[in-house]
């Protein structure tokens, strides 16, 4: 098992995960062609997509195009994908594919090179920053922590690049969303004090719900098959936490053991199970009476629907708002690659599941703010984690990108 101190693919997985999901502003990977539904016959028409669909075209597109592209994103209001061009005759390409082109100033070369510098001269505990194509900028996010001279340094990196990069403020606090078991016997079941899905299980436990060690709360992210035994994924802090994790609070219903724990640079663990004839299921906990069959995993776009499960909050849902984040979370503790979103999260969702419809997105990490007055909030790719791990989703059919 790779601990947080003795972790030998760190670094490289935090490179893998942070250059797989950047690039997945301009270039996803290829998805099922019957998945896209133009709403037009003629060429050049704007048309609507759905995520896969939009993906797919993206992958499709010209190299020679792709390399004059800086991003895109879903237009949740139209449906339309939006392809952010640095040059007129890429522009004209993409509208002869029924995507809408907008002509920016800011190269995705520029992007990236913004992030790099950011990474190496501002890299100030509270802050995150990820590349946002609606606005064709970095989006660099200080937190209220960030004060005096830490704050004058960042503005100053930040103003130092000009228009490449736009710095808000966070009025909550960036900090992983672990959380600690409620007291026994408080709470009424599904509210805050008590955790959402604390209930003993036989063998396995499926996506959202409560799992308990080294004196933490986290949530189950999906079920996952490697080398033929049944595992899972959860939150690399909360695989640092415990090596042994149960399905109560008591710790009398053993559940499974870390075998790779990734943090920081990435935030996921894998996680198998006691019992090697465990059934686990592909599919997420609602948490309010029903179930979401997992059957794949995606790549995060932009614009995304998506929904959240944790063992705290239960189900909420929101927009992907930013790729390849990097958050500094302080005492050294900073991820990279992560999917930035609106979706609200608290302690105890760690680890829990981001998914769109029946595919698998997301591992929750942390964030700032709560789901009384929202926030901003970051997810580890499964992608990434499926490949640093060589885990299958559920029964081993499910790992297949869309």
């Amino acid at each position: 098992m790779n601990h947080r101190r003795v972790n030998r693919r760190r670094g490289a997985v935090a490179v893998a995960a942070a250059a797989a999901v950047v690039a997945a502003a301009t270039l996803l990977p290829h998805a099922d062609a019957s998945t896209d539904k133009p709403s037009r016959d003629e060429p050049g028409t704007p048309r609507t997509f759905t995520s896969q669909s939009a993906a797919h075209l993206a992958a499709s597109l010209e190299p020679g195009v792709r390399e004059k592209t800086a991003g895109w994103y879903l237009d949740g209001s139209t449906g339309r994908m939006v392809v952010n061009v640095t040059a007129e005759e890429a522009a004209r390409r993409v509208e002869a594919t029924g995507a809408v082109p907008r002509i920016v100033r800011n190269s995705t070369a520029a992007l990236r090179g913004a992030t790099r510098t950011l990474s190496d001269r501002a890299s100030v505990p509270g802050t995150a920053w990820s590349i946002d194509p609606k606005t064709n900028k970095v989006v660099v996010t200080a937190d209220r922590t960030v004060t005096g001279a830490k704050l004058d340094a960042l503005m100053k990196v930040a103003g130092g690049m000009g228009e490449l990069v736009r710095v808000k403020r966070s009025s909550g606090e960036f900090k992983r969303y672990e959380g600690s078991p409620p007291p026994v016997g408080t709470g009424r079941p599904g509210s805050r004090t008590r955790a959402r899905g604390d209930a003993p299980a036989a063998g396995a436990l499926i996506g959202g719900r409560a799992i308990f060690g080294g004196g933490s709360r986290c949530s189950l992210g999906f079920n996952v098959t490697v080398q033929g035994a049944p595992a899972f994924l959860t939150a690399g802090h909360c695989g640092n936490a415990s090596r042994t994790w149960t399905a109560d609070q008591a710790g009398g219903t053993p559940l499974g053991t870390v075998v790779d724990s990734q943090f920081p640079g990435a935030d996921f663990a894998l996680v198998t199970y006691d019992d090697p004839n465990a059934q686990a299921a592909s599919a997420v906990d609602l948490l309010n009476g029903t179930v979401q069959q997992i059957s794949g995993a995606a790549e995060a776009n932009v614009g995304m629907r998506v929904q959240r499960v944790g063992s705290t909050t239960g189900l909420k849902d929101g927009t992907v708002t930013g790729l390849g984040a990097t958050v500094n979370y302080g005492n050294g503790d900073i991820v990279n690659g992560l999917i930035q979103t609106d979706v609200c999260a608290e302690p105890g969702d760690s680890g829990g599941s981001l998914f769109a419809d029946d595919s698998a997105v997301g591992l929750t990490s942390g964030g700032s703010g709560d789901c009384t007055q929202g926030g901003e909030t970051f997810f580890q790719p499964v992608t990434a984690a499926l490949r640093a791990t060589g885990a299958a989703l559920g029964a081993g059919g499910g790992a297949a990108q869309r």
